[in-house]
């Protein structure tokens, strides 16, 4: 932690999310607000939007020639199928499925017989994913995937001249936050860059103060610190592998909780 931050620590009331309020009544987040007596609300900084018919076909892909693909997240399986049932597109049995983590794998269920289907999965990382992607050089891949997405698995691909197509399905775009104008949290949690950039379209003015700013990830701590704030919460840590954990660690010493 460095001095600048130190001398910004100051007791915790206030929580804003970044993301959508969890279903799940036993979220690590509303056991936090409720252990240390805090206010813990969830806002989607982000949305997704499908792309058209048009646009996709504008890309001159053809899915059937493909003999695999490449889930990263359920987003993209949702837009995917979507896509596929708008252009009338049968998926035929041998199709091969590799996904990120099995949480996406089984996402798959609620639109192909799993059972019947050839699935690899990941752990959780791309580097997990690109591990498995070795052992079946000689697949046709194609990577659905947003406007705004990662460079490892494209990137690995390219570099090893694997045969795929990228296809934008999607397009992740900033929510309109205009009713969060004149309301103030003592911390913001951001998950992605993109969370960072719908900040700054919707208040381009903003100004940090006395806001903590929380983010997961390194690629979402250096949009912080791109946009020349401070970053006060960083997440995983060694000892906080969550982002609830690193903000726990934070409350305990800005709140003085032993």
């Amino acid at each position: 932690m460095t001095d600048q931050v130190k001398d910004r620590i100051r007791p915790v009331k206030s929580i804003l999310v970044s993301q959508p309020k969890p279903n799940d009544e036993n979220s690590p987040y509303f056991k936090l607000a409720e252990k240390y007596n805090i206010k813990v609300d969830f806002r989607p900084f982000i949305q997704v939007d499908p792309v058209s018919i048009k646009e996709f076909r504008q890309q001159k892909i053809d899915v059937l020639k493909h003999s695999a693909i490449i889930f990263t997240s359920r987003n993209a399986v949702d837009h995917f199928f979507s896509i596929c049932n708008d252009l009338k597109i049968e998926m035929p049995a041998d199709m091969k499925y590799f996904c990120i983590s099995e949480q996406t794998a089984n996402y798959l269920q609620k639109y192909i017989v799993i059972r019947k289907r050839k699935i690899f999965t990941g752990h959780r990382t791309a580097g997990d994913l690109i591990e498995i992607l070795k052992k079946h050089k000689n697949e046709k891949y194609l990577f659905p995937c947003s406007d705004i997405r990662k460079n490892d698995i494209p990137d690995f691909l390219v570099s090893n001249d694997y045969k795929f197509s990228e296809a934008i399905i999607y397009r992740t775009v900033a929510s309109d936050l205009s009713d969060l104008e004149d309301v103030y949290y003592d911390i913001l949690a951001f998950f992605s860059p993109s969370g960072i950039n719908s900040l700054l379209v919707n208040f381009p003015d903003f100004k940090q103060n006395n806001t903590r700013m929380a983010a997961f990830g390194p690629t979402t701590a250096k949009a912080v610190r791109d946009a020349n704030m401070i970053l006060d919460i960083e997440a995983p840590l060694p000892n906080a592998p969550s982002m609830t954990g690193a903000i726990e660690l934070y409350i305990k010493k800005a709140n003085g909780i032993k």
